[in-house]
């Protein structure tokens, strides 16, 4: 008996297809029609209530930010319908950012494999209050510290101190996440990976018994947070975990 040499059913599970599956769960066949806009409109929710679900490490990036002297502020559009003019450009013209999650100060650097010299200088994130209290907010150096503000249509990274001449020569390294792609075309896939195709049509199903099949709703809600649960735990790539024994010494 053979065995399939593919493992490429994500890649190939069309959204069409997902929407058909969802159906098929609330007990629907040979939809067509509003049924099928409503189900992408439903899948699109399903992706935004999942930035609500933590970080999905599939959308985190990693890019070099070009610092400007004296500029202590950079935006990130959603979209490239919200920052398209030359006055509006999106830093390094990357669009999508949700948050920033960690940066550093990234020193000497050209290429990868050139940068043997390369040195980063972790930045720390602070809230709204920490840079609130900074006296000169404008003043120069060698950034240490930014503050991350999330706007409807944009995120920011505020950075402090603004870069002086030495530091506009160098780069902020940073990692970022971005937001789950809409579904867009029917004949797209998911922008998910495929731990997450069961939590993807569990999770539509539950959306569509909202609207088509209300007798169905607790047990698929019970079956998406199930699918959902399981994937989020199996997400990222764990670190090695080290316990040591505590020393005791009892009083004398």
């Amino acid at each position: 008996m053979a065995i399939s040499t593919t493992a490429t059913f994500e890649s190939t599970f069309s959204i069409d297809e997902v929407i058909e599956d969802a159906y098929e769960r609330c007990g629907q066949q040979n939809v067509s029609g509003y049924q099928l806009k409503a189900a992408r409109r439903s899948l699109n929710i399903l992706f935004q209530e999942w930035g609500n679900r933590g970080i999905h490490y599939w959308e985190i990036g990693n890019t070099n930010l070009d610092l400007v002297e004296g500029q202590a502020e950079y935006i990130f559009y959603r979209s490239s319908d919200d920052g398209t003019s030359a006055t509006t450009s999106p830093t390094n013209g990357l669009y999508g950012f949700s948050d920033i999650t960690e940066a550093s100060f990234r020193q000497n650097y050209s290429t990868p494999t050139a940068s043997t010299d390369q040195s980063d200088l972790p930045l720390t994130k602070v809230d709204r209050s920490t840079y609130a209290a900074f006296s000169n907010k404008a003043v120069k150096g060698t950034p240490s510290q930014y503050w991350v503000q999330r706007f409807i249509d944009k995120t920011t990274m505020t950075i402090y101190p603004t870069p002086d001449s030495t530091a506009a020569s160098n780069y902020i390294n940073l990692y970022y996440v971005s937001r789950v792609k809409d579904a867009g075309a029917y004949t797209n896939v998911g922008d998910v990976p495929y731990r997450f195709v069961p939590a993807m049509v569990a999770g539509l199903a539950f959306y569509l018994a909202q609207k088509w099949a209300l007798d169905r709703v607790q047990q698929l809600k019970l079956f998406y947070e199930d699918e959902l649960l399981r994937a989020l735990q199996e997400d990222g790539s764990p670190s090695s975990t080290y316990i040591s024994p505590k020393t005791y010494y009892p009083g004398t």
